[in-house]
């Protein structure tokens, strides 16, 4: 028998496929394609304290491979989040994992003691790594001290399992990934887009409202299963590897880099039915190598 449970430090889930923070919204538009139940979590859009509006349009672009947006963590904020989206995603039967931003340590930390106190919530993300705010995000998120010590402050916080997303914009995002670990992160998740740019030839000017944007889908994956690969030897705390995955032959090279569980963001724009796909594909793909769980082959591509 095939087992598809995986168990991140204190988080444990029935299988190892999540739906990506910023792709999934609160999960209402996909609901009516398939059972929100069948995801391993479902990582909620990014809540800020306050609502944000997030940048101004336009804020989605594709590119080959791949697309950059720049959303700008646009948001109903933390009272909204808990009085109008949280008793429906209960519903839902999913595991909820809330990713949070702030713009200063305080703005953390009063998220993160909030939602502790909330029945439904089985994790919290740390966003420290988004590119497309002009406050907060990855100014947070650059640095290993800045990191250690945001860290330190949210897990003094909470009881909940803490997941930290660290940037790939960065020069050793294994030093980062050490510095949250240190902390007293429990997961890390990686990575959150590469910051990008496209041009309007014909304008003549950014395409984007924010000139900048994250840039996701199929292009960024070598990128991120060579930022798992490496933190994977940096640290002894389970990753959440994400960047690009479609398949199951995509997912697979992450769990063989060092990931524990892998989530999916750029796909579902693509494919509504992408994450069950690839966790009916993964559990054929076992059955098939006769491996009874996914930890058999996790770290798979260092033992070369």
């Amino acid at each position: 028998m095939q087992n598809m449970q995986v168990e991140l430090g204190p988080l444990k889930l029935k299988n190892p496929v999540l739906a990506a923070s910023g792709t999934f919204g609160f999960g209402e538009e996909f609901s009516s394609f398939f059972d929100l139940h069948e995801l391993g979590a479902l990582v909620v859009n990014g809540i800020t304290l306050k609502p944000k509006q997030g940048n101004p349009p336009p804020r989605v672009v594709e590119t080959p491979a791949g697309m950059l947006n720049a959303i700008g963590l646009q948001n109903p904020g933390l009272d909204v989040f808990l009085a109008d989206e949280l008793p429906r995603l209960k519903n839902c039967r999913a595991a909820i994992i809330v990713n949070i931003a702030g713009e200063t340590e305080d703005d953390y930390v009063i998220l993160a003691r909030e939602l502790s106190t909330t029945e439904g919530i089985c994790a919290i993300e740390l966003n420290l790594s988004c590119p497309n705010v002009k406050k907060g995000g990855i100014l947070f998120g650059t640095a290993a001290h800045t990191i250690d010590k945001l860290v330190t402050k949210v897990r003094k916080a909470s009881n909940l399992p803490l997941i930290v997303k660290l940037s790939p914009n960065v020069t050793d995002i294994a030093e980062l990934a050490r510095a949250a670990e240190n902390g007293g992160a429990d997961i890390l998740s990686l990575i959150n887009t590469l910051r990008g740019m496209v041009i309007d030839t014909a304008g003549r000017r950014p395409f984007l409202g924010n000139i900048t944007g994250g840039l996701s889908g199929p292009a960024v994956r070598p990128v991120a299963v060579r930022a798992v690969y490496e933190v994977y030897r940096a640290v002894s705390i389970p990753i959440i590897g994400m960047g690009g995955i479609v398949n199951v032959q995509d997912a697979l090279q992450f769990f063989m880099a060092g990931a524990q569980a892998v989530a999916v963001g750029t796909a579902s724009f693509v494919d509504p039915f992408a994450i069950p796909r690839l966790i009916a594909g993964l559990h054929s793909y076992l059955e098939s190598q006769n491996i009874v769980g996914i930890n058999e082959i996790v770290g798979a591509a260092h033992s070369f």
